[in-house]
């Protein structure tokens, strides 16, 4: 294997901890494994007495100086030079790895089912990185060193911030200055119109900024969990102003931020309105057929309407690009899987149903435990220990505005969770047809991220095994969920690998893959020009007679 695949491997292997947001973790779950901890550290007592006095022993070790516990590199809390220079904070370190080594440890060693080692094992790395020193101002030496040199002032500033998210932030810590950032002021500022409008959506057209663009258009359809504009940051990162460079036709889907009046939206709502959509688009193109690009719970809709339009002999789906999406997910995907049950399934029914919604802050608030160091220690040290300001970072504000889901819309996210439909063709009813993957023949682009927690790549990747076409592409880019996408050409740290095959297995896909230099945008960008038809030259206004400009982008529902 040469050693770009080495590197992926490893990358893969370190990112397998994923979690579904739409299921989330019952709380009762996370009790009852604790309580399978305790209950077999009584019930396994000369097991425990066992490690208790490894662990004892180590910091016998680390008291005299003779520990060689040593962080891992990519561990960013222990890089200062204070853990290494000082005797007293690198005893205090090598303490919290051993702890940390020692319960792990244990639970290799107690006789637990598969699946509770891995629930044991999930709750007890939460709790143990908890306790890590960094977490605590007497623990850590870059916040006393700061309180020092500022007179306290960062311990001020600290319960300053910690007050702040306690009151306006559900008591998370904040993970972005949101002060600089205006949603159509310098963000999502690509000039275009809002050329139709329901309930639950508005239609962007994009302004060319070629003298001649393809034929056939693009309609981009994104997650019904985040606002469309992570395809459209800065100038810079923007995918839309790119595609637009590449002489693309461009339309996006903005979803309205549903409240619980909204309740009843479910699935098959969503469908409908993106058909009527892509009607709007065809019209104001004068085109038989189009282009669609969907992401992550945005892929899962559109995946149902292409299923729905095959059914009918519906020909206006020319292409289909699916971007980090996980179509055919399994509890195996994931550690935290082991979570998953027709009970958790329930209860997570059942408290939106409750609301009307699943809300932008409960989804957010998931996702920041599946990563507690980087997405909550991180941040108690940075706002609270230190008194810092969260960075203004523009992928963290889009992150942090999120919206939410309609009650209906979760219950049938969740029923394709528990019935698998994808996966299983023709057992499940919608719409007056069965879901059928295999009928939909259409050339197809799928994008997945190696180092992606939130759609795991391998789960991707099965997606190319559902699909009836013989014409699919699979681009593993070299980065995580967003900054997979986020991809701008001109990044020298930039990479992406392809396979012509697609073998059963994503690790025989590995096997086979290239490394590719540079931006899969450029990539995309010529596949769409391939299927996309003539050139001829960019029309002078946007919408048509039926569908008039309502005023312009990024919208009205962006804001809300």
């Amino acid at each position: 294997m040469t050693q770009a695949k080495e590197g992926l491997s490893e990358q893969a292997a370190q990112s397998t901890v994923a979690l579904n947001p739409i299921v989330g973790v019952n709380r009762e779950e996370l009790l009852r494994a604790l309580g399978l901890v305790a209950v077999e550290a009584v019930r396994q007592p000369l097991l425990l007495t066992k490690h208790a006095g490894a662990y004892g022993a180590d910091l016998v070790n680390i008291l005299r100086g003779q520990s060689k516990y040593t962080p891992d590199p990519k561990d960013k809390r222990f890089a200062d030079k204070f853990w290494a220079e000082s005797a007293i904070y690198r005893r205090g370190m090598q303490s919290f790895l051993a702890l940390k080594k020692n319960v792990m440890n244990w639970v290799d060693d107690v006789e637990f089912s598969p699946t509770d080692r891995t629930r044991a094992a999930f709750v007890l790395d939460i709790l143990t990185d908890a306790v890590a020193p960094t977490n605590s101002l007497i623990g850590n030496p870059l916040a006393l060193k700061k309180a020092y040199d500022t007179r306290g002032q960062s311990i001020v500033r600290g319960l300053r911030n910690l007050y702040s998210d306690w009151t306006t932030n559900g008591g998370m810590p904040a993970q972005v200055d949101k002060r600089p950032f205006k949603v159509g002021k310098n963000l999502a500022t690509t000039e275009g119109e809002v050329v139709y409008r329901t309930d639950m959506l508005e239609l962007l057209q994009f302004k060319p900024t070629t003298a001649t663009v393809y034929e056939k258009p693009l309609l981009v359809v994104p997650p019904q969990i985040n606002k469309y504009y992570a395809s459209d940051l800065t100038p810079e990162k923007s995918l839309f102003r790119f595609m637009l460079s590449k002489g693309i036709q461009l339309f996006a889907i903005s979803w309205r931020n549903p409240g619980k009046q909204q309740a009843d939206w479910g699935l098959a709502n969503y469908v409908e309105e993106i058909v009527k959509a892509s009607e709007a688009v065809l019209k104001i193109t004068k085109q038989k057929s189009l282009n669609v690009s969907g992401a992550c719970s945005g892929g899962i809709t559109l995946a149902t309407m292409l299923s729905l339009l095959a059914s009918r002999k519906d020909k206006r789906i020319n292409s289909v690009t699916f971007q980090v999406c996980v179509l055919d997910p399994r509890t195996d995907d994931s550690d935290i899987g082991a979570f998953v049950s027709p009970r958790t399934i329930q209860f997570a029914r059942e408290r939106s149903r409750k609301r009307g919604v699943l809300t932008g802050q409960d989804l957010s608030r998931t996702f920041a435990w599946l990563r507690p160091n980087d997405l909550i220690w991180n941040y108690v040290i940075n706002n609270y220990l230190l008194g810092e300001d969260p960075p203004p970072f523009d992928i963290l504000f889009w992150n942090n505005d999120s919206t939410n889901l309609p009650a209906q819309l979760h219950s049938d996210y969740l029923d394709m969770y528990e019935k698998q439909p994808m996966s299983h063709p023709g057992t499940v009813d919608f719409l007056g047809h069965k879901l059928d993957l295999s009928k939909v023949m259409h050339d197809t682009f799928i994008v997945a991220g190696v180092t992606d927690h939130i759609t795991p790549w391998r789960a991707v990747y099965r997606t190319t095994q559902l699909l009836g076409s013989k014409n699919i592409d699979f681009i593993l880019s070299s980065s995580g969920h967003i900054q997979s996408l986020i991809n701008p050409p001109g990044n020298p740290k930039s990479r992406y690998f392809t396979n012509k095959a697609l073998p059963p297995t994503p690790e025989e896909w590995v096997q086979g893959a290239d490394e590719t230099k540079g931006s899969w945008w450029d990539l995309w960008a010529e596949w769409l020009h391939a299927r996309s038809g003539e050139q001829k030259p960019a029309p002078k206004k946007l919408g048509a007679a039926k569908y008039k400009p309502l005023g312009p982008a990024p919208g009205t529902y962006v804001h809300g």
